[in-house]
């Protein structure tokens, strides 16, 4: 059997370990810094943060498009570096809101472009017998830094209170993914001839439609969850210092169903793990939004960990399969435009309703969100994606 785990392989596993750490390291800490920092509301904390959300949506098809078109290495690191550098605005972001703001929108660009970048990569790295399985254990890099960073995060402000120190973390981390890249040693690869011909599937999958509508639907109850989880057990469950452990325990849950489900991708049952997933995360986003105690928060952070570890590497492999080989960079940026959409709206309409209606609305709204797409999925996806798949 040929390897999986080659040097190139494990370079781009650690550089999006990186990516996500820098990027996780903030995310639970930021409503909190600007509701300390600037005395503002839930609606306004909603509307700052999605800026960046919808600044990596704007961004991803065109990145997609990049990725195949140009050396896939000259769009990483450049795209890697930009993140990098702009985690040192964050120390002057105090200043005002409008330049937290504008920052933080700007942002999300460059983490568009690096996160499609960089998970290409990956698959161009990994043997065709072996990619399936590689992209579950790819994921595994994300699992494991939302496991571990915001803990890290939550930690270093309890213990010193101190912001900078957290912009520091997320800085040195993504500086050290970046120099882990470019000691990457890829081979020259086929780009699109005749660019100038530009079509929308050059941008955004169009067979990956139902696929991506259903994607939108589950990141939009995690934007909902991820944004609001800190300050919602602080000031409604009494857990101060919970939030990370939250993570943990739902990484937990996404770790050990990611390593089940790599096998069973091997074995090309990309559908049943799909299936799988989104049925067992719909009931943690139930748990959650029904049970306001220490036991649904856990519980509902570990079956929401088990659903997404089975689904979201599956769906990745459907969208792969979905696109010819010359719109992998395609395929991967739908399915991550995707995920930004329903982030983006989560955590707009998030905020709104815990703003007018608290934060129990909120999270049940995400989980009938979240129930609509599982319902999509059993009776238009499954069937769409066997009629249109390429392998």
């Amino acid at each position: 059997m040929e390897k999986l785990w080659d040097k190139n392989y494990m370079k781009v596993w650690l550089a999006n370990f990186m990516i996500f750490s820098s990027f996780m390291v903030l995310t639970p800490l930021l409503p909190l810094y600007l509701s300390d920092t600037f005395g503002v509301g839930k609606h306004t904390i909603g509307l700052i943060l999605s800026g960046y959300t919808i600044t990596a949506l704007l961004v991803r098809g065109f990145s997609g498009w990049l990725v195949d078109s140009y050396p896939r290495r000259l769009v990483l690191l450049t795209s890697y570096f930009f993140f990098f550098l702009f985690f040192g605005g964050y120390f002057f972001a105090g200043w005002g809101l409008a330049l937290f703001a504008v920052l933080r929108t700007l942002h999300g660009a460059p983490f568009g472009t690096v996160t499609v970048a960089n998970s290409t990569v990956a698959i161009d790295v990994l043997h065709p017998s072996r990619r399936a399985e590689g992209i579950g254990y790819y994921g595994l890099s994300n699992n494991l830094a939302t496991a571990i960073s915001p803990s890290i995060g939550l930690y270093i402000y309890g213990q010193t209170g101190s912001y900078d120190l957290i912009f520091l973390t997320a800085l040195l981390t993504s500086g050290v993914g970046l120099a882990i890249n470019a000691s990457l040693q890829l081979s020259i690869r086929p780009t699109i001839p005749n660019k100038q011909h530009l079509s929308l599937d050059r941008f955004f999958l169009l067979k990956g439609w139902s696929e991506g509508v259903a994607m939108v639907t589950y990141s939009f109850s995690y934007g909902v969850l991820a944004t609001f989880i800190a300050i919602y057990s602080r000031d409604e469950l009494g857990i101060t210092k919970g939030s990370g452990l939250f993570f943990t325990v739902l990484c937990c849950g996404l770790i050990f169903s990611r390593l089940v489900g790599s096998r069973t991708l091997r074995q090309g049952k990309i559908l049943q793990n799909a299936t799988l997933g989104v049925t067992v995360s719909v009931f943690g986003y139930l748990l959650f939004a029904a049970v306001k105690s220490e036991i649904g928060y856990y519980g509902a952070a570990l079956i929401i960990g088990l659903g997404n570890g089975h689904m979201f590497p599956a769906f990745q492999n459907m969208f792969i399969n979905l696109a010819p080989n010359s719109q992998r960079g395609t395929a991967n940026s739908t399915l991550l435009t995707s995920w930004d959409v329903g982030m983006g709206l989560g955590i707009v309409l998030g905020g709104a309703i815990a703003e007018v209606a608290g934060y129990s609305a909120a999270f049940w709204m995400a989980w009938l969100v979240n129930l609509s797409g599982v319902l999509f999925f059993y009776l238009w996806v499954r069937r769409s994606y066997q009629r249109n798949k390429l392998r």
